[in-house]
């Protein structure tokens, strides 16, 4: 089972360069990625991203907080295009959890990803609020949860396991801090990691072998050595 590749940025000139690429197979967004980029109008800034990225895979996350502001918005966003995943967190800034918002909009055949999931309890609980009919990714934040000190691995096993009964539902591998999580996400049979450029391209040099990088390393050493003109 191929592992997808998904691009997590929000910057146009970088969405249209990685779109013409085959390593990359969609892209995730969120509301901070968005502001890096410098979006002002957030459907303008959208509707221009979908000019370059027809056909492949793209997340948009909602931005309200309440569920029926979230719905207004999730119904605006699926109706931007064909491609478009609506991105809604598992619960909102007090804690509550977004099931009602997930199925009804899961019951209206919209695309989502269900993003900010860090546990198997919270991966079982969106599962059994979506329709099993509907094209769903739960994204669950491997990087976030290794950066407090806490192994993502076995919740990411549960996680697919649990879900390899629903064809529709993927698991996605999300804040990716290393090119080596790609080798550990295909190792889960993981469906989907999400990384962002400097990662995916750092996937290109996969293969080298280790003399190669001890020379690589060493050459680098050197050439910044000469170039601060260090001396003893």
């Amino acid at each position: 089972m191929k592992t997808k590749i998904f691009c997590d940025i929000a910057d146009f000139k970088t969405i249209k360069f990685f779109n013409s690429k085959s390593i990359v197979d969609g892209f995730t967004t969120n509301p901070s990625l968005m502001r890096l980029a410098g979006a002002k109008s957030y459907k303008n800034y959208s509707l221009k991203i979908l000019k370059v990225c027809k056909k492949k895979p793209i997340s948009f996350e909602v931005f309200a907080d309440n569920p029926k502001e979230m719905l207004k918005q999730a119904y605006q966003i699926n109706k931007w295009g064909k491609n478009v995943y609506v991105k809604i967190p598992v619960v909102n800034s007090k804690g509550k959890f977004m099931g009602p918002v997930i199925k009804e909009l899961s019951d209206k055949k919209i695309k989502l990803n269900i993003t900010a999931v860090y546990t198997f309890k919270q991966t079982k609980k969106i599962a059994k609020s979506l329709n099993k009919k509907s094209k769903s990714i739960i994204s669950i934040f491997a990087g976030r949860m290794a950066d407090k000190g806490i192994d993502p691995v076995p919740v990411f096993k549960k996680s697919i396991t649990y879900c390899s009964k629903f064809k529709n539902i993927q698991i996605l591998w999300a804040s990716t801090r290393e090119a080596y999580n790609y080798i550990q996400a295909k190792q889960l049979k993981c469906s989907i990691i999400t990384m962002p450029p400097k990662i995916i391209e750092k996937i290109d040099s996969f293969g080298k072998k280790s003399n190669i990088l001890t020379l690589d390393t060493v050459k680098g050493f050197l050439i910044d050595s000469k170039k601060s003109k260090f001396k003893i």
